[in-house]
C-alpha cells in the first residue's frame, strides 16, 4: 500500500491543487451551472455543503434497485444534474432528505451502513490520502478529524486522546434528529478505515448514537461494529481502547503525508465558514434534554452561551419562535419514535417530555388528526433477524 501511495503522489497532489484556491484567485466552477439548489438563493452562504460522496452512493445504488428518483430528487431539492457532476457540491440538508427517501423506497432501514461497505475508500480522495499516509492510526484519526469539513461542512469531527481514543461527531447547522443514514455511514466509513490502514479488524469498544433504534432493529450494525452499541445517547462518538492509537499505519509515507497536511491546511483556510440556520442548532440543543423536563428557552439560550433575549431575537430572523420549533420537534420525533413498534406510546411521551400521555395524544391528534394509537398501529411490524449483542436503547 505505501508504494501504491508513493507512486500516486501526484494524482492526489492534482486533485488537491485543483480544490485548493490562493488570496486574490478566482474560485474554480464546476461544470453544473448550480451548486446548491434551494428555495432562496440568497442564502447559499449560510448553508453547510457536502461533497456528496454518500448521496452519489444512495444516488446510483437506486437506480441498480430501480428505483423511479425524479421524485426523490424532487422532494429532496436535488437535480440529476448535480448528483451526476462529481464537482458539485450538495447541501447536507438536501443529501439527508434524500438518503431518508431512498431508504423509504428501498425498504432498506440501514442504507447508511450498506452504502458505508461498498465503495473504494479511495474515493474519499484527499481525506483517504492524508490519513492513509500517517504514521500511526492516531495521527489518522486527528488528521481525518479536523480536514472532515472539507467534506461535510455540518459534521465537526473531533479526535480525543487519553485512557482511550475517542472521536466525537457534531452537527453544524443540520438538525441531528432528521438523520440517522449518513452519521452511520460514517462512522462505518471510519472504522472501515481503521481496518483498512492496520490490516486489522479493529472494533470500537463502545459506539454512542443520538438516535434511536429497538434493540433487534440495532442488531445488523452492532454486528459489524462488535457489539457494543447503545442508542438515544447523549452524543455521537466512537471509542477505541487507548493503544489504538500508536498501531502503525501500513501506508505510511512522511514526505506525502507533509505534502497533504500543508494542502489540507490551506484548503480549510479558505473554505467559507457555513453555519447553517439558529434554528438547528436550537433543535440540537433541544433533544437530549426532551425526557428531562429542562426544555426551557432560558436553559437552551445558556447551553448556546446566549441570552435568552439574544437568542429569541435571533430565532426571529428566521421567522420562529421558540415555541414553534419546540413543537415542531416534537412532531417530527413523535412519528419517527411512533415507526418504532417496540415503543409504547407511554414511552414515546416520555421521550418527548411529556408528563401525562393525555397531554401528548391531545398535542399529536392536533398535528396529525388522530391519535398515537392509530399512528402506532398503521405502522407495519418490520421483520429483523435476532442476534445477541450488546445494544442498549437509553
Amino acid at each position: 500500500m505505501g508504494g501504491f501511495i508513493s507512486a500516486n503522489w501526484h494524482l492526489c497532489l492534482a486533485m488537491m491543487c485543483q480544490s485548493v484556491v490562493g488570496p486574490g484567485q478566482p474560485q474554480p466552477q464546476p461544470s453544473s451551472a448550480k451548486i446548491v439548489n434551494d428555495v432562496d438563493s440568497s442564502r447559499l452562504g449560510a448553508l453547510p455543503t457536502a461533497a456528496g460522496w454518500i448521496a452519489r452512493l444512495a444516488y446510483a445504488h437506486a437506480r441498480r434497485a430501480g428505483i423511479e428518483l425524479a421524485p426523490l430528487l424532487k422532494k429532496s431539492g436535488l437535480t440529476d444534474r448535480q448528483l451526476k457532476d462529481r464537482a458539485a457540491r450538495l447541501s447536507v440538508h438536501h443529501q439527508i432528505q434524500f438518503l431518508n427517501l431512498a431508504a423509504s423506497a428501498l425498504g432498506d432501514e440501514f442504507l447508511g451502513f450498506h452504502l458505508a461497505q461498498l465503495p473504494d475508500l479511495r474515493e474519499m480522495g484527499a481525506l483517504y490520502y492524508v490519513a492513509a499516509s500517517s504514521e500511526t492510526l492516531g495521527d489518522a484519526l486527528r488528521r481525518a478529524a479536523r480536514y472532515s469539513s472539507i467534506g461535510n461542512e455540518g459534521l465537526s469531527l473531533k479526535y480525543f486522546e487519553k485512557d482511550d481514543v475517542r472521536i466525537t461527531f457534531d452537527y453544524v447547522g443540520i438538525a441531528r434528529h432528521s438523520d440517522r443514514h449518513q452519521i452511520e455511514f460514517f462512522m462505518t466509513a471510519l472504522v472501515r478505515l481503521c481496518r483498512q490502514l492496520t490490516g486489522l479488524r479493529l472494533v470500537p469498544s463502545r459506539t454512542r448514537l443520538t438516535h434511536r433504534r429497538s434493540n433487534q432493529g440495532g442488531s445488523e450494525l452492532a454486528a459489524y461494529l462488535g457489539g457494543h452499541i447503545t442508542f438515544g445517547a447523549r452524543a455521537d462518538e466512537l471509542i477505541f481502547i487507548g493503544g489504538t492509537k500508536d498501531i502503525a499505519v501500513a501506508s505510511a509515507d512522511p514526505y506525502l503525508n507533509e505534502l497533504l497536511v500543508a494542502n489540507c491546511e490551506q484548503a480549510l483556510a479558505h473554505r467559507p465558514t457555513n453555519r447553517g440556520t439558529f434554528r438547528s442548532e436550537v433543535e440540537n440543543a433541544i433533544v437530549p434534554l426532551l425526557p428531562h423536563g429542562k426544555v426551557r428557552a432560558s436553559e437552551i439560550a445558556a447551553r448556546l452561551g446566549l441570552s435568552q433575549r439574544t437568542s429569541a431575537r435571533r430565532l426571529a430572523l428566521e421567522g420562529v419562535t421558540f415555541s414553534e420549533v419546540l413543537e415542531c420537534l416534537r412532531g417530527d420525533l413523535a412519528r419517527r419514535y411512533l415507526s418504532d413498534p417496540e415503543l409504547s406510546i407511554s414511552r414515546i411521551a416520555w421521550l418527548l417530555g411529556y408528563q401525562e400521555v393525555s397531554a401528548f395524544t391531545h398535542a399529536f391528534k392536533r398535528w396529525t388528526g388522530m391519535t398515537p394509537r392509530e399512528a402506532h398501529a398503521r405502522q407495519a411490524p418490520r421483520a429483523n433477524p435476532a442476534r445477541t449483542h450488546d445494544v442498549r436503547i437509553i
